[in-house]
């Protein structure tokens, strides 16, 4: 009996850094994780995450996509498990924010990686090697910094 593989989150800031042009040797960390995530058919995301994906790959980089490259590629993410909460999730996370003293929204991506059953979640704004609600934190970039 083969045991199911291990799934993982990638939070906003992972998929910009693959999709922005000026981010360098971030956006090759980035590009691989995500390769790697699509290959193995294990890669979690959140709505929370496709909308902050979205506003600041075609806002708040040096080089926006066009909207309808944007488009495209929340539809591609789409194809993950994504999370969508409910009013009981901002709850729970409120709770983690106060527990864990993380950032409301932190605590948002923590549920939501928790709730789609993942093992680990890809971020840089939190503690790399981390747990919180059996999620380990890990940061892409550490060595690519």
């Amino acid at each position: 009996m083969n045991a199911e593989p291990q799934r993982e989150f990638v939070d906003a800031n992972v998929l910009v850094y693959a999709f922005d042009s000026s981010a360098g040797q971030k956006r090759e960390a980035a590009q691989a994780l995500l390769e790697r995530l699509w290959d193995s058919n294990t890669g979690c995301v959140s709505i929370q995450v496709l909308q902050e994906f979205f506003v600041t790959i075609t806002k708040k980089v040096a080089q926006p996509l066009p909207v309808e490259e944007a488009t495209a590629r929340i539809r591609d993410f789409a194809a993950w498990r994504v999370f969508a909460p409910a009013a009981n999730d901002v709850l729970a996370a409120i709770d983690l924010h106060r527990q864990a003293k993380i950032g409301f929204w932190d605590a948002m991506i923590v549920l939501a990686a928790a709730e789609s059953g993942c093992d680990v979640l890809w971020t840089e704004d939190l503690n790399d090697g981390q747990v919180l609600r059996g999620v380990r934190i890990r940061n892409p970039f550490t060595d690519s910094e």
